[in-house]
């Protein structure tokens, strides 16, 4: 299912330190729409019950652990469309950059490469493209005598990229000083390209590795289900014993520090 990012952004005001309005969009901070809380909603409630049904075959414990999961799967699913937001963020603010950089070079002005830029990704991205929204929210104080590395600056700010945050000091370091603009942009984005070209290989590198975490985080499930399927009453001691209970609840406690640690081992910060 495609997921509308644009339409879970929130507005939000800053004042800067001149007391002005600042703010556009805060990418730091992400609110779910009506369908993905939906989502969220149904993982919360569908892993306690397969928990319950696999390891314990009780109602109670599935009210026990509908609890916990409540609390900390809707957080963490909002975390991961804040994780993408930002991920299609920084693939748009590459382009964007990269973009302003060649108008550059083409000559233009520093003011009109942002609105050049702009146009550039609206045909890639469409007009609600998150990046095509901050040009356009640029070009427009831009046209009301806002100064670009200002512009810049707050944009770093409010999106969460370390890139985008060196690269507004850098280029408003460059814009103040007077030197060679051009020239040292064009350096910068090209040592951005290194970087995000590393990010992409280290992505591309682990991504058959989620993949496998991911089916072997299912096949425990999948294994007990099929042989409760095929051998019933296998685990009917499991079910009904202090014993077997005790020993289904360390076997859970250790299944899901296992997956925890699985992802934490594939969750690599490029």
């Amino acid at each position: 299912m495609s997921l509308k990012i644009g339409a879970s952004w929130r507005r939000q005001g800053r004042k800067s330190e001149e007391g002005g309005e600042e703010g556009f969009f805060d990418h730091a901070v992400y609110r779910m729409n009506p369908v993905e809380w939906g989502q969220a909603a149904a993982i919360a409630v569908g892993l306690p019950a397969v928990g319950a049904y696999v390891c314990y075959r009780s109602w109670a414990a599935f009210a026990i652990l509908l609890i916990p999961s409540l609390m900390v799967i809707p957080r963490a699913v909002k975390d991961g469309f804040r994780k993408k937001r930002l991920r299609q963020l920084e693939i748009q603010f590459k382009d964007a950059i990269q973009a302003i950089s060649a108008s550059l070079s083409a000559g233009l002005s520093v003011e009109n490469a942002v609105a050049a830029a702009e146009r550039e990704l609206e045909l890639m991205y469409g007009a609600k493209g998150i990046m095509c929204r901050e040009l356009r929210h640029m070009t427009q104080q831009i046209h009301m005598n806002r100064p670009v590395e200002e512009l810049m600056s707050g944009f770093a700010e409010r999106s969460g990229l370390d890139e985008a945050e060196n690269f507004a000091r850098i280029f408003r370091i460059a814009k103040r000083s007077g030197g060679q603009l051009v020239p040292i942009i064009r350096h910068t984005v090209q040592v951005m390209e290194d970087r995000f070209q590393v990010k992409e290989e280290i992505r591309t590198l682990t991504a058959s590795r989620k993949l496998e975490q991911k089916v072997m985080n299912l096949m425990p499930v999948l294994m007990v289900i099929y042989i409760d399927s095929t051998s019933q009453g296998f685990f009917d001691v499991m079910y009904t014993t202090v014993m077997g209970r005790a020993v289904m609840t360390v076997c859970l406690c250790v299944y899901l520090f296992s997956c925890w640690l699985a992802g934490r081992i594939l969750d690599i910060p490029a």
